[in-house]
Parts: structure tokens; C-alpha cells; sequence
């Protein structure tokens, strides 16, 4: 009983949620299926996001990270012949991580529009490259092979996720998400406050800015790659223009805010939010569905200026 009060209720929360996924899985019709596995995907991103907003940062470019992960699962199943969702996953984090690194340097000693701009103009330089170039597909990439766990290739089921790819999403992200939640209880969360707060007397205290910073980055760097791999396993095919666009790059931003920097859970709500509002109004309001969102967002601002986790905070406190 003791063990039982000491978890986190984030923890428990996080369990809670992937152990009802995973059970409704038999129930769900196929779109609700992706657009729960699709949520998960970019909600990874936008969980990065939350990291930087928490260091009091903001990046228009995390499109960047999110077609390297992309990309990187794309070439290795297509040229390398690799299905193994895991090892496709550790392939676009790595390449992610090892590009965030470098490119760390030159943004870390940036705050404010500065950061968000100079990661805008590299996930366009990307764009660009990955436009032009013949041998990745340019604007019309290439398609992705069917994915596998461990060798073992899932059963065929048409028009359907299979559940070793829905699983495996599925409880990455909650793994992921776990994590995050730990990291940000840690000294290098308290960091990123003292950063958004007073970045000259954490650095009296003897704690790099910069250096807390570039950690940040390359966090958000990997989650957004992360997301890329899943998002292009579920879609099957990976363009330029789906991947490190500005606009993508935009929705990104969009979910951080209507999500809040609260909780992990949050980009994972709002991302939900925004793909169950994106899919409806394509299909009832097609020439007004980004309209529709706009007003999602421009109401959460009014009402919820913390985001949607907010409400939940107003509810706790209620009951309390």
C-alpha cells in the first residue's frame, strides 16, 4: 500500500491511459484507431515543444527534427531493407540527436524570436534540400515498407492499424512520456525555470544556461524525430512538404499552445483536440476547416490562457 501512494499521479495517469488504449484497440473503428496513433505522433512533437516553452523558449522550425526522423526510418527501410519499427526508431533519433547537437551551438546563446526564427530558417534550408534532391523522392519522397517488431511481421488486416504497430506507439509514447515527466522533476527542469526566470542568477549559481539549453534543444530534437518515425510508419509514405514545411512546423506551435506547458499529458490532449477537429471539419466544412481551428485556439486563449490542462488544474482545485 505504501509503494501504491508513492507513485506520481502523472505516472499513474500516463498508465491509466495506455492500458485503456491498448484495451479499446478491438473496439475502435480504423479511423479512430489513427487518429489515436497519429495524436501520439505529434503529440511527441509538441511534448518537445513544451520542453523549450518550459526554458521560456519557442521554435517555429521543430519540422526540422520531424523530417529527419522521418526521413531517416524512410532510407533506412527503403535502402538498408529494415522493418523493425525499433530499430527504425533508434535510427531517426540518433540522426536527430546528432544533427541538434551540432546545430545547438549556434542557437543555445539566442532567446526569443531569434531562437524561434534562426529553427524556422533551418527546417526551410531542409525543405529545400530535400525538395531538390532526385534520390529522396523530391516533392513526392517515397514510400515506406510494412513495419515489424523484433522480425516478426504483423498479420495483414486491409484497411486497418495492426496492433503490434498500435501497441508499439502506443507504449513508447506512454514510455516517453514517463520519462519526460521524471526529467522535468529533476535539476535540469528546475534549470529550464531558471532560465525562463532569471538566466543571470542561475548562472551566479554556477549552472550554464547554455548548456541547459542545448540538453532542452536536443530533447525536443529527439521527441520531433520520434514522432517523424511514427507518423511516417502509420502513413506509409513521407514527403517534404507532409514532414519540414513551415506550416508543419506551425500546427506544431499551434498544439503547444492549445495544450499548455502544465503537464505531459497536455500536447498529447491537444493534439487530440486538434486532429478529431481537423478530421471533422474537412468532412462536414472542407473550405472552412482551418477557420474552425483558428476559433478553437483563439477560445482557449480567451478562456484557457494556460491551455486545455488549465481546466483540469480548475477542476482539481474545486474538488480540493
Amino acid at each position: 500500500m505504501t509503494a501504491l501512494r508513492n507513485i506520481r499521479p502523472t505516472t499513474a495517469g500516463i498508465a491509466l491511459a495506455a492500458a485503456v488504449l491498448l484495451g479499446l484497440w478491438p473496439l475502435l473503428p480504423a479511423w479512430a484507431a489513427h487518429t489515436a496513433a497519429v495524436s501520439l505522433g505529434g503529440g511527441l512533437v509538441a511534448l518537445g515543444l513544451m520542453i523549450l516553452i518550459r526554458f521560456g523558449l519557442v521554435s517555429f522550425g521543430q519540422g526540422l527534427f520531424f523530417a529527419i526522423g522521418g526521413y531517416a526510418a524512410a532510407l533506412a527501410n527503403q535502402f538498408l531493407g529494415i522493418t523493425d519499427m525499433l530499430v527504425l526508431s533508434v535510427a531517426g533519433i540518433t540522426a536527430a540527436g546528432a544533427i541538434a547537437w551540432a546545430l545547438g551551438y549556434i542557437v543555445r546563446g539566442h532567446r526569443g524570436i531569434f531562437f524561434a526564427m534562426l529553427n524556422l530558417a533551418f527546417s526551410m534550408i531542409l525543405f529545400g534540400i530535400l525538395a531538390k534532391t532526385v534520390a529522396l523522392g523530391s516533392t513526392d519522397g517515397f514510400s515506406v515498407g510494412v513495419p515489424t517488431l523484433l522480425g516478426v511481421a504483423p498479420g495483414p488486416e486491409a484497411g486497418r492499424l495492426t496492433f503490434v504497430l498500435f501497441g508499439f506507439i502506443v507504449i513508447s509514447s506512454a514510455l516517453v512520456a514517463w520519462i519526460v515527466d521524471r526529467i522535468l522533476a529533476s535539476p535540469v527542469g528546475y534549470a529550464g525555470q531558471g532560465v525562463r526566470e532569471n538566466e543571470l542568477r542561475l548562472r551566479y549559481l554556477g549552472v550554464s544556461a547554455r548548456g541547459a539549453v542545448h540538453l532542452a534543444y536536443i530533447m525536443a530534437a529527439k521527441l520531433a524525430a520520434l514522432g517523424g518515425v511514427f507518423t511516417v510508419l502509420l502513413i506509409g509514405h513521407v514527403t517534404p512538404e507532409d514532414t519540414a514545411y513551415w506550416t508543419k512546423s506551425g500546427e506544431f506551435v499551434f498544439v503547444a499552445i492549445l495544450g499548455g506547458a502544465g503537464n505531459v499529458a497536455a500536447p498529447f490532449i491537444a493534439q487530440t483536440v486538434f486532429e478529431l477537429v481537423r478530421t471533422f471539419a474537412l468532412q462536414y466544412v472542407p473550405e472552412a476547416w482551418q477557420m474552425l481551428l483558428g476559433i478553437t485556439l483563439l477560445l482557449v486563449i480567451l478562456f484557457l490562457p494556460g491551455g486545455l490542462w488549465s481546466l483540469v488544474d480548475r477542476l482539481r482545485g474545486r474538488n480540493a
